[in-house]
């Protein structure tokens, strides 16, 4: 089956229209699979008794894991085609059993460049704010 994105178009896109994705929650098997695909196997993200002999309470998931969960709101918005750029600054832990909320939303239309410029967080259940995002795509008129 072949999916086809619609095609977003500038002058239906305005500042401050949002979108959210919420996943979760977060289990340890989700944790293996990302250490697999990523190939980062820190044991503080998988082996109980090295994060606990770290300082931490269990295995915590990769911060490059929140960070996909992140930018998979924009590019399911928008379409990785566009993306431009996609800066982000990590805040706290994702544990087992969080679940991720994601919020994204349009803060400027820049005309000249044909882009558009995108301010997102992820946060927990309990809204403690993993991440801050900042992203840019660029939108044919």
């Amino acid at each position: 089956m072949t999916f086809v994105k619609e095609e977003i178009l500038w002058e239906k896109i305005n500042e401050g229209d949002e979108k959210e994705l919420t996943v979760g929650p977060i289990t340890r098997t989700d944790l293996v699979k990302y250490a697999g695909a990523s190939g980062d196997f820190n044991p503080n993200h998988h082996d109980e008794i090295y994060s606990i002999r770290s300082g931490f309470e269990k295995p915590f998931a990769h911060g490059m894991l929140q960070g996909g969960i992140l930018s998979r709101l924009i590019t399911d918005w928008f379409g990785v085609e566009t993306l431009r750029y996609f800066r982000l600054r990590f805040s706290a832990q994702t544990w087992p059993g969080d679940t991720i909320n994601c919020k994204a939303k349009v803060i400027n239309k820049i005309e000249e460049e044909n882009s558009i410029e995108i301010e997102a967080e992820a946060t927990n259940a309990s809204n403690v704010l993993l991440i801050k995002a900042k992203a840019k795509v660029e939108i044919k008129k």
